[in-house]
C-alpha cells in the first residue's frame, strides 16, 4: 500500500500584531500549527528577531557589542547602528537609567529619549520600548514615552500583575500603543494576566504576551514547557485567552550568566568569554522559537546572523 501522508487539521490562529508603521512595520502571529511546521498549514509571518539597546550603553560589554556601538554617544546613535545588523527586524530600547536603585532618571527624561530613539529609527525598524524591572517606575516611563510616541504603534514590555492597571489604561487605552503582559513562567498566571488587561477594555489584539525567560540551563524547561503548554491551548484548545503572540527578551537572561561573564583567566577551560555568551544566547534563542515564540530580542550580531539564518532556512 502506497505511503499517504496525513494532512492534520490546522488548530485555531494566534492573533496577529503589528508594530511600527509605513512599509517596515512588522507582524507577529497568525500561524495556526506548531513552530516551523509550515508542512501543515500556513504560517503568515515569520519569527522577528530584535535588538537590544541599552540608554546606559554596552561599556563593559565583549568586543563584538562594544565594536558595534563605537562612536556613538547617545541612545539615538546606537539605536541606529542597532537598526542597520542585518537580520534585525525591530529595535528593542531599554530604559536601565529609570531605575531608582541606579541613575533614577525621571520618566519625562526618559520620554525625550525614547522620542529621540524614534525619530532617528524612522520608519526604517519599529520600537519596543522595555523597562527597568521596577514596577512602579515602568508605569510612570511608559506613560510618558507612550504620550511622547503616539500613533507610532509601539510595544511597550512590561505589564505586570503589579502594575498592569496604570499600565494598561494609559499605554493600551489613552494612546493606543502595544501591551506587553509578563508573567513568571505559569500558563495560569499568563492567562490570569490576559485577562484582567482585556476586562479593562484593551483589545486582545493588542497585547503581547511575555511569559517569562531564562537562559538554557538555568530551569529553562519550566519556559520552554510553558511556552509549549500556552500555543497548544491556544491553538488546539481554542481558548482565546492565550492567543497572543509571544515575545522573549533572550539577551536580558543570557548575558547575566556565568557562561557568559566568567573570564577565561577564572575560567581557562571555557575558551573564549564572547563565543561562550554568543553560544548561550543562539542555543536559548533558537530553543524558545522551536517552542514557539514570534519574536525574540538579541544583542549580539553574530548570535543575530546565526538565528536570523536558522528562521530563513526553516521558514
Amino acid at each position: 500500500m502506497a505511503f499517504k501522508k496525513p494532512t492534520p487539521k490546522p488548530g485555531s490562529a494566534i492573533n496577529e500584531v503589528t508594530l511600527g508603521v509605513g512599509a517596515n512595520a512588522i507582524t507577529l502571529g497568525g500561524e495556526s500549527v506548531l513552530p516551523f511546521y509550515s508542512f501543515d498549514g500556513t504560517i503568515p509571518n515569520s519569527p522577528k528577531i530584535g535588538i537590544e539597546v541599552s540608554d546606559l550603553g554596552f561599556e563593559n560589554a565583549v568586543p563584538g557589542i562594544a565594536e558595534l556601538y563605537a562612536g556613538t554617544s547617545t541612545p539615538a546613535e546606537a539605536a541606529a547602528k542597532a537598526a542597520a545588523v542585518p537580520g534585525v527586524d525591530f529595535v528593542c530600547l531599554r530604559f536601565e537609567s529609570a531605575d531608582p536603585n541606579g541613575q533614577n532618571r525621571s520618566a519625562e527624561d526618559c520620554a525625550v529619549t525614547a522620542k529621540a530613539v524614534s525619530d532617528a529609527l524612522g520608519d526604517s525598524k519599529p520600537l519596543v520600548i522595555i523597562g527597568c524591572k521596577n514596577n512602579e517606575k515602568d508605569a510612570q516611563v511608559f506613560d510618558k514615552a507612550a504620550a511622547a510616541l503616539e500613533g507610532k504603534n509601539i510595544l511597550f514590555v512590561a505589564s505586570k500583575e503589579e502594575n498592569y492597571k496604570t499600565v494598561a489604561a494609559s499605554v493600551g487605552l489613552a494612546y493606543n500603543q502595544k501591551v506587553g503582559a509578563e508573567s513568571s513562567v505559569d500558563i495560569n498566571l499568563a492567562k490570569q494576566l490576559n485577562v484582567l488587561i482585556t476586562q479593562m477594555g484593551v483589545d486582545g489584539k493588542n497585547i503581547v504576551m511575555n511569559v517569562g525567560q531564562a537562559a538554557a540551563g538555568y530551569g529553562f524547561e519550566y519556559v520552554y514547557s510553558t511556552i509549549d503548554r500556552i500555543k497548544a491551548a491556544a491553538q488546539n484548545q481554542n481558548d482565546t485567552t492565550l492567543q497572543m503572540p509571544i515575545f522573549t527578551p533572550v539577551s536580558s537572561e543570557t548575558w547575566g550568566v556565568k557562561e557568559a561573564t566568567a573570564s577565561a583567566e577564572d575560567m581557562p577551560g571555557w575558551g573564549d568569554v564572547e563565543a561562550r555568551g554568543v553560544s548561550m544566547e543562539i542555543q536559548t534563542a533558537v530553543s524558545v522559537l522551536s517552542a514557539g515564540s514570534n519574536a525574540v530580542m538579541l544583542r549580539h550580531p553574530k548570535s543575530i546572523e546565526a538565528v536570523s539564518a536558522l528562521i530563513t532556512a526553516l521558514a
